[in-house]
């Protein structure tokens, strides 16, 4: 059972247009993880893409149901929040991860640490 043939005209083009963008985006991130060659370079696209994708998803599913239900609909806004929180730092993560593993195996791809103002 569908509730679309309820949602109001302005309220469809809205979601669709969100919809359409979101997958764009969540698409081009997928395109960046496969063109790019190294981790360093793939990790980055698909860390936007999945946080703005997600985002227009979720302000399309929120106009959705706001028009449906004639009440602001917010639960999505948790949703958001988590996303854009945990998506970056999973992000930082795995990449220290990597160049930690790199440096240790000695890979001339990654640069050295950098010396800081107290190591004599």
């Amino acid at each position: 059972m569908t509730h679309a043939a309820e949602l109001p005209g302005w309220a469809a083009l809205l979601t669709a247009l969100f919809l359409l963008l979101g997958a764009a985006l969540a698409f081009t991130g997928s395109v960046g993880l496969l063109r790019f060659r190294t981790f360093y370079e793939r990790v980055h696209a698909p860390t936007l893409g999945t946080t703005l994708g997600l985002g227009c998803v979720l302000i399309a599913s929120m106009i959705a149901f706001s028009a449906l239900q004639s009440r602001p609909v917010l639960h999505e806004v948790l949703i958001a929040i988590c996303v854009t929180v945990t998506t970056p730092i999973t992000l930082m993560l795995l990449t220290r991860a990597a160049l930690y593993r790199d440096r240790r195996e000695g890979s001339d791809y990654v640069p050295t640490r950098a010396p800081r103002p107290n190591d004599h």
